[in-house]
């Protein structure tokens, strides 16, 4: 990363036109958003894990691969098709159209899984009903689990550092989530439990690089001396030397993401997708919107909280 070794990038600089291309992405994802409310009914497309279904649990008599018992499905297009327990154990799940009793669903996989298999090749274990309600009780846990995941940075942020720098790492955040939301929502990627575990790894992913480019902020303005510099130009500073870290980190898991992408079943393509496009914005708001944020509230908060530790570390020497 050599080619990052004396960066001396001006970034704060440049936040003005990172707020405009940010809420270009967010404008168009709310839009979007809207645009499924009045053509589908909900402002994303969610999977059959939270709008209620069928679910079929099949066991086959000889070792089958999940990839052909999706085309004797019907492929992408077809039921959700996951292995469960044993190599030979496949759960199916399928939505409920109107009017449809989990009886049609179970004959209509039962009759393709023949066609493809024979007869006698496999067994339905299990059929069920995931009705609505349930649906909507993992839609509010997850909702619960993102808003949990900001509280516990909130409160994390504020003791390990300060206040100032959680309420920039949780804007960062909330950029981010809402980006990628609004990028399900224009291209209604279907919302399954997978979807929803890959939205609070991008969480997770942006907060880590957010860390480190505040640590090194944090370390900077610590130094002697760094009270006669100028705090834009200490916080570009300290990005800068994040930078190498910051694109190998992101390079190294954009390779392995991609690879998943195009080589990887087709059942973690979407996953892939949104984990692909949580750490372009991840990286791209640690720099671009976090320590911009730290800088707007620090015009707006001041330097007290620098202030009240220099005193604490006075009063300490003093009772030394």
């Amino acid at each position: 990363m050599r080619l990052f070794a004396n960066a001396n990038y001006t970034f704060i600089d440049k936040r003005r036109t990172a707020y405009v291309i940010s809420a270009i992405a967010i404008v168009v994802g709310l839009g979007a958003m809207m645009a499924n409310i009045a053509l589908i009914g909900s402002w994303q497309n969610y999977g059959v894990d939270f709008t209620g279904g069928s679910l079929v649990q099949v066991h086959f008599n000889s070792e089958r691969d999940v990839g052909e018992v999706r085309d004797a499905l019907g492929g992408v297009s077809g039921p959700e098709v996951t292995r469960f327990a044993g190599e030979n154990e496949f759960v199916i799940r399928a939505p409920l159209d109107e009017g449809a009793s989990v009886d049609a669903v179970r004959t209509s996989i039962e009759g393709q899984l023949q066609a493809a298999f024979g007869a006698g090749s496999f067994e339905i274990s299990r059929t069920e009903l995931v009705g609505p309600k349930i649906g909507a009780e993992l839609q509010q846990k997850a909702l619960f689990a993102i808003l949990f995941s900001f509280v516990l940075t909130l409160i994390y942020l504020a003791i390990r550092f300060e206040l100032r720098f959680g309420m920039a790492a949780v804007i960062a955040t909330m950029h981010d989530i809402l980006i990628t939301l609004g990028f399900l929502a224009l291209f209604r990627v279907e919302i399954a439990l997978p979807t929803v575990a890959a939205i609070l790894t991008i969480v997770g992913y942006s907060l880590n690089d957010t860390i480190v480019v505040f640590d090194r902020i944090r370390e900077n303005m610590g130094k002697k001396g760094a009270r006669k510099v100028d705090q834009v130009e200490l916080i570009d500073r300290s990005i800068n030397e994040t930078l190498p870290r910051t694109v190998l980190t992101s390079g190294t898991t954009l390779a392995v993401l991609v690879a998943l992408l195009l080589v990887g079943p087709a059942v973690i393509r979407d996953f892939s997708t949104v984990l692909i496009l949580g750490v372009l914005i991840g990286t791209y708001s640690s720099i671009f919107v976090a320590s911009p944020a730290l800088v707007e509230i620090r015009k707006r908060m001041g330097d007290g909280g620098d202030r009240e530790r220099a005193r604490k570390r006075r009063a300490r020497a003093a009772s030394v």
